[in-house]
């Protein structure tokens, strides 16, 4: 297959299930008029849509719950969903909201820093959007979460605010579903976080 370059003029039709080399994927992630974009591990493309305006104040929330208690502690780097990260089975994923404890990022590169980091977060946050529920991609949700802990995260949740209900995804255990939780805790992995989820909740 030859390399896709930033010779492409968009709009870009990306057929479903359409695989590509990591390297290609590379150069397809620098063209700006894409939308965001993963890759799987056995190199299936995933062009995911543009965020809608429910869903981006749900991750701006997000964020700032998440900003706020680490600039409070000082224990590691928060990331949002632009961020790209290359998993040990070689996937690249973005999750909607991440977390790496200081000591494991500082044994990143100043290179690594700067591209897609080559490494797992500890900590993960997939909200479920209405284009997700839409598009029936609830379960590919639900496998993204279970890959991060085969890739080193100790913690991921899997936020449904139009069911107010959450996933707790944790190494070893089985995943955990709360209804209705009004707080989620950032347990031993974030200690002292705990966010308030009444205004995700729809």
């Amino acid at each position: 297959m030859a390399a896709v370059t930033e010779t492409m003029s968009p709009p870009l039709s990306i057929p479903l299930g359409f695989r590509v080399t990591p390297e290609q994927f590379d150069q397809l992630a620098e063209i700006e008029q894409l939308a965001r974009l993963e890759l799987t591990q056995n190199q299936e493309l995933i062009v995911m849509s543009p965020t809608g305006g429910e869903a981006g104040a749900n991750n701006f929330n997000l964020y700032i719950d998440l900003g706020i208690w680490n600039r409070q502690t000082g224990l590691g780097k928060a990331f949002d969903s632009s961020t790209v990260f290359i998993l040990p089975n070689g996937a690249r994923r973005s999750p909607d909201v991440s977390w790496i404890r200081l000591d494991r990022w500082e044994q990143l590169t100043p290179q690594e820093k700067q591209g897609f980091p080559p490494i797992a977060p500890d900590f993960v946050i997939e909200l479920v959007s209405p284009s997700d529920l839409k598009n029936q991609r609830y379960e590919d949700l639900q496998a993204k979460l279970q890959e991060y802990l085969e890739n080193g995260v100790q913690l991921g949740w899997l936020i449904e605010p139009s069911s107010q209900t959450v996933e707790i995804y944790r190494v070893g255990q089985p995943v955990e579903i709360l209804n209705n939780p009004q707080t989620l805790s950032g347990e031993t992995v974030l200690p002292g976080f705990s966010l308030g989820l009444r205004e995700l909740f729809w």
